[in-house]
């Protein structure tokens, strides 16, 4: 049995006669001296083997990736190799045992491999050898774990909900499993344990944790799996201010563990309204500056026909300022940043450049004191360099919101290193769907509104917030929650805001409805997501480098060839029938 793993030996081992096993990274052979770096999972330690070694002939034959197991004394180097933890000492082999051997893997197993990501996730077992991938996964676990402590020492009782769940409207399409007793039935795979963790509430067990699996059907991206990770939280007898202290000191501790960073208690606090207003987005990246700037008001007796229009049609014009930077932009950088804008149904771009003179595309049509009123309100400088969008809010806020995190990654404004949390509050209890024609929940529709807008539920829905709450990182959501509606009173409005009937919540959530007629007590929780928080906390923007068996933007496994057909008797079995196979058996 492997007892000692690479990186575990340090001079203090010099001397003693070791057994290692691993597989082999690297062979050379200088001038009759073979040198083999054999990798494990904690890392990599030069061998040595002398000519006159017995392993010498082994040695000889191995290729990459062979497994092997050596016997050797730790000596140490003459050249210390300081980007190696075991740089200081090597193995003078005495044995090698082939264990298996290796055919050409279909690309190289180092770090800065240059192999395509689908190659390396069709051959996901041979992509997680490299070190920087097997060090996230580990590091992933020991977040896990960092978790589960601290909850377990809070109070927390780790609670498995079912995942065979049934269809309940979350935001997001489920993913449906037929069921093959009750044929025509269906389970849903859970979204989140939301129900059910209030459902445990109500059983009175207070606090309850799980890291739980949950499914969602929806469109992939760079930090969005099919299948993701949640550190699931509920409390009882809390309020949205008890809650979200305990998720900054679990983060904290988090920080503390994992990257030796002390976070700083309490988090910053930002209204979701301010968040929209200052960045354009509920998940602002507050590791730069660059906040939006109203300006409608210096243009209200403008001479430029575009922004007449639009405060005309009661739209808004904002700004965004870099610094110090008018110099880089030239007409086809400006170019392409109005293309990139317009992406988000901004209608244009307009700037203006700070130099001897303002100039720019709207600088000719500007008055003396619109030029004096945004030096003034803009606090300009030379070479400062302005962008202005103009049109409907929500339009000119997302797509100054979104053009404030390109200039600032285009200018490196970001430190990498640096890690800026906050909580965003105050969410709206509902948004308005341009799809439906409708208000619909902005979270769901167990959130509960702030007690002073209950009233407004059914006569006021532009103007209703929630005891809602998000923790943002570095510009993501890592996690959020709300304090849940434990009044039956106040659930009913709510349902009757979203249009749904009392027949029509009685048959989707009628067993949480009846749950609430016995002494619920009010609650309240959070959900963290544990696989983009790994990724911020390893420094990566991929979140398939912080899963070990990733699914593609296809929501495809290429490994496992996942999904792929089933055979015609396990579909008759479910009482299921194909679209083509469904038509031909009418026929």
């Amino acid at each position: 049995m492997k007892t000692i793993e690479n990186n575990t030996i340090t001079k203090e081992n010099i001397g003693q006669t070791l057994e290692l096993y691993g597989w082999v990274q690297k062979k050379r052979d200088l001038g009759g001296v073979i040198f083999i770096d054999l990798r494990d999972r904690s890392g990599l330690i030069q061998l040595i083997v002398h000519p006159n070694s017995k392993a010498y002939e082994i040695a000889s034959t191995l290729k990459n990736e062979y497994a092997i197991k050596v016997k050797g004394t730790v000596n140490k180097r003459e050249k210390i190799n300081s980007n190696m933890k075991t740089g200081e000492i090597e193995i003078d082999t005495e044995e090698v045992e082939i264990i298996n051997t290796a055919t050409d893997t279909p690309f190289e197993i180092k770090d800065d491999t240059t192999a395509l990501e689908d190659t390396r996730l069709k051959y996901r077992y041979l992509d997680l050898r490299r070190q920087s991938l097997k060090d996230k996964i580990m590091k992933r676990a020991k977040i896990t774990r960092c978790i589960r402590n601290f909850l377990d020492d809070n109070g927390f009782i780790d609670i498995e909900t079912p995942v065979l769940c049934r269809s309940t409207p979350e935001g997001a399409r489920d993913y449906l499993v037929p069921s093959r007793i009750n044929k025509g039935s269906f389970y849903a795979l859970p979204q989140s344990p939301q129900i059910l963790k209030q459902l445990l509430m109500v059983s009175g067990f207070e606090k309850y944790y799980q890291i739980a699996k949950c499914f969602r059907d929806e469109d992939l991206r760079a930090d969005r799996q099919p299948e993701f990770t949640q550190v699931d939280v509920e409390l009882s007898f809390v309020d949205e201010f008890d809650v979200m202290n305990v998720i900054e000191k679990l983060i904290a501790h988090i920080f503390k563990e994992i990257k030796g960073i002390d976070i700083q208690l309490p988090l910053k606090r930002m209204k979701y309204d301010d968040a929209i207003r200052l960045y354009g987005s509920d998940k602002p990246d507050l590791r730069f500056e660059m906040p939006i700037q109203e300006v409608t008001d210096i243009f209200k007796n403008t001479s430029l026909e575009f922004f007449q229009k639009v405060i005309k049609e009661e739209g808004i014009i904002n700004a965004i300022v870099l610094k110090n930077a008018a110099d880089k932009y030239s007409r086809k950088n400006m170019d392409k940043l109005t293309e990139y804008v317009k992406t988000y149904k901004a209608t244009g771009l307009a700037y203006l450049k700070v130099e001897d003179t303002l100039t720019g595309s709207i600088a000719k049509n500007l008055s003396i004191e619109e030029i004096t009123n945004l030096k003034k309100e803009l606090n300009l400088e030379k070479n400062d360099i302005i962008f202005f969008i103009s049109g409907k809010e929500k339009i000119v806020k997302t797509s100054l919101g979104a053009l404030r995190c390109k200039l600032a990654t285009d200018n490196n404004l970001i430190n990498e290193e640096d890690y800026k949390l906050l909580f965003v509050t105050d969410f709206p209890v509902f948004e308005y769907s341009e799809q439906e024609n409708r208000y619909v929940a902005c979270h769901h529709p167990f959130t509960a509104p702030k007690d002073e807008d209950i009233d407004k539920l059914l006569t006021d829905k532009a103007n209703c917030y929630a005891k809602a709450y998000d923790i943002v990182i570095n510009g993501y959501e890592a996690g959020g929650g709300s304090i849940r509606i434990h009044n039956q009173d106040t659930q009913k409005i709510m349902f009757e805001s979203l249009g749904l009937s009392d027949e029509e919540a009685k048959n989707k959530f009628g067993f949480l409805m009846e749950a609430f007629k016995y002494g619920t007590p009010p609650h309240g929780g959070f959900a963290l997501g544990l696989d983009r928080l790994t990724m911020l906390l390893t420094n990566t923007n991929n979140i398939r480098d912080v899963i070990a068996f990733p699914k593609t933007a296809s929501a495809s496994c290429l490994l496992t060839e996942a999904p792929n057909t089933v055979s015609k008797k396990q579909l008759e079995e479910l009482g299921l029938y194909l679209k083509e196979e469904s038509h031909e058996k009418q026929n």
